[in-house]
């Protein structure tokens, strides 16, 4: 069974940094993509990034420069360090697996991240 848990959100103001942190249980990360996703209130949820098990990294041109994800499959925890923090990174941020040979999600239960002054 796949699990996921998310930590790390809060609210920091314009600038700041936050890091997000995704553990993962009943995965192994090489059969896997991991990836962030977020949603802002009203919005549709959209890709943040994404790393897959042999460490290839996709980024949304929103975030590219500013964000890095990472992971750490002996931990099975899956990072998004957020530097430069906008408020338009306003949204609750998903934690995502996708397993491409079976073509299944999972989700993690979601947390907030607000960016105001």
């Amino acid at each position: 069974q796949v699990q996921l848990v998310e930590s790390g959100g809060g609210l920091v103001q314009p600038g700041g940094s936050l890091r997000l942190s995704c553990a993962a249980s009943g995965i192994s990360f090489s059969n896997y993509v991991m990836g962030w996703f977020r949603q802002a209130p009203g919005e549709q949820r959209d890709l943040v990034a994404t790393i897959t098990g042999t460490g290839r990294i996709n980024y949304a041109d929103s975030v590219k420069g500013r964000f890095t994800i990472s992971g750490d499959d002996a931990e099975k925890t899956v990072y998004l360090q957020m530097n430069s923090l906008k408020p338009e990174d306003t949204a609750d941020y998903y934690c995502n697996v996708y397993n491409p040979s079976r073509k299944i999600h999972y989700w993690g239960q979601g947390t907030q991240v607000t960016v105001s002054s």
